[in-house]
């Protein structure tokens, strides 16, 4: 299996829910910490977990799923802190590659400047910002306890909003699994808008 293959698979919501918890659990993880797995799938993933678990076909228990990936988000933005304070430079300096793109990192400095550090709560539902602000945290050397508290808070409000609202819509609606792909092009094309505008909000500011 090539790089192109492994990405693919990993980048479909749907396999990575049959794969089981661990395998959502794992993914949640690095996408909330690890700059280069900024193209994992995040708010899709969680809502869509949340209506496998509620119609069924995910069979964990709400408040399992909710906590494994609450914990899973606060690590992994810890983890991207963590990298940040103390391997930052090596970072802003990289040039671009596969893995790194230096425009997703000049969002969220951009981002951070108009929200200060309310950004850490929002970016949890903005996709390549929520992975690259707490390293960009780490980098500014913010204030561990004050980091410490609007990560968590910041997890728990997108995890159990996303996941919640997901198994919510699973028990009521339980047809909607047959049309998940709607679902995942729903949240496709927000980030796509999201993406394009942070972009040509660099470079207007250029």
């Amino acid at each position: 299996m090539d790089i192109n293959q492994i990405i693919k698979y990993l980048s479909d919501s749907k396999e990575i829910i049959n794969a089981g918890l661990f395998a959502i659990t794992f993914v949640v993880y690095a996408e909330n910490g690890l700059f280069f797995a900024f193209f994992l799938p995040g708010d899709y993933l969680l809502f869509l977990t949340g209506i496998f678990v509620g119609s069924k076909l995910l069979l964990y228990p709400i408040t399992t799923v909710i906590l494994y990936l609450f914990l899973a988000a606060v690590i992994g933005s810890l983890t991207g802190f963590l990298f940040g304070r103390y391997f930052g430079t090596t970072l802003e300096n990289r040039p671009d590659t596969w893995y790194f793109k230096r425009k997703h990192l000049d969002a969220t400095k951009d981002f951070f400047e108009k929200y200060g550090s309310q950004a850490l709560i929002i970016s949890r539902f903005l996709p390549y910002i929520r992975t690259f602000a707490p390293i960009l945290a780490g980098i500014s050397k913010m204030n561990y306890p004050k980091y410490l508290f609007l990560n968590i808070v910041g997890g728990a409000v997108w995890v159990v909003s996303l996941v919640g609202g997901g198994y919510w819509f699973g028990i009521k609606f339980p047809w909607i699994i047959n049309y998940v792909h709607y679902v995942i092009l729903f949240f496709l094309v927000i980030t796509t808008f999201t993406v394009v505008k942070g972009y040509f909000n660099i470079r207007n500011k250029s």
